[in-house]
């Protein structure tokens, strides 16, 4: 009988541990309470997320770990077709339709755990994109206004608590709905954004804009226009 040589039985060994090693992962994974994800959360529970929702077709992204547009989008994408909250916070609900625990706590814990010079980069570049998109051709005061908007919506109990989810609420925006926002900003964009999230607000307080040139709903114009800078009104 040929023996068979030391060479093959350690790689035969290997390759099996190589195999049990995938095959109880995703129950391990499972067994590890998830926390609560969003907009510019980092991490194993991230890369977790990309690789669920790409296994199930929603997200075609890096798998990176970092919670971006890309994943942010996948997120709301799967909570729309699961009729859940379409919030893109991963807590409790959704956590559980990807099929694994919640570890609890709400996003201001994962802002916590986050830098807040990250936060505020992504708040900027999100700020920007809609600026951008909503506003290019506005007067710098005009768009200063735009992202002064989204951050009074974030203050306000009838909007999202953050700017990820004022910007993404479904039907917010139309810039978000035919793709305007996934366009590169310009450095004015940037100041911009920069100057309404250090507190100028040339809108006073204005919850909604609109260009009244432009077909709009007849809902709208039952705020009250408190300002008009360059083509836009805003109102509360």
């Amino acid at each position: 009988m040929k023996r068979r040589s030391p060479y093959y039985i350690v790689a035969g060994i290997a390759l099996l541990l190589i195999v049990l090693a995938l095959a109880l992962n995703e129950p391990e994974a499972k067994t590890v309470a998830q926390p609560t994800l969003y907009w510019g959360s980092r991490g194993s529970s991230v890369t977790l997320l990309q690789r669920k929702l790409a296994a199930w077709g929603y997200y075609d992204g890096r798998i990176d770990g970092i919670y971006g547009s890309d994943t942010y989008r996948a997120v709301l994408d799967f909570q729309r077709k699961n009729r859940l909250r379409v919030d893109g916070i991963v807590g409790r609900e959704t956590w559980a339709a990807l099929g694994y625990q919640w570890a609890g706590g709400g996003r201001n814990v994962v802002r916590a755990a986050t830098t807040s010079g990250s936060t505020r980069s992504n708040d900027v570049e999100m700020l920007a994109r809609l600026v951008h998109a909503e506003a290019r051709a506005e007067p710098y005061e005009g768009q200063v206004a735009v992202a002064a908007v989204v951050l009074n919506r974030v203050k306000s109990p009838s909007f999202p608590n953050s700017i990820s989810g004022v910007i993404y609420q479904p039907l917010a925006f139309e810039s978000v709905a035919n793709g305007q926002f996934n366009l590169p900003p310009t450095e004015e964009n940037y100041r911009a954004a920069r100057s309404a999230i250090n507190g100028w607000d040339p809108t006073h307080g204005a919850l909604y804009f609109w260009n009244p040139s432009k077909p709009v709903s007849r809902w709208i114009w039952s705020r009250r226009i408190v300002r008009r800078i360059g083509e836009h009104v805003f109102g509360i």
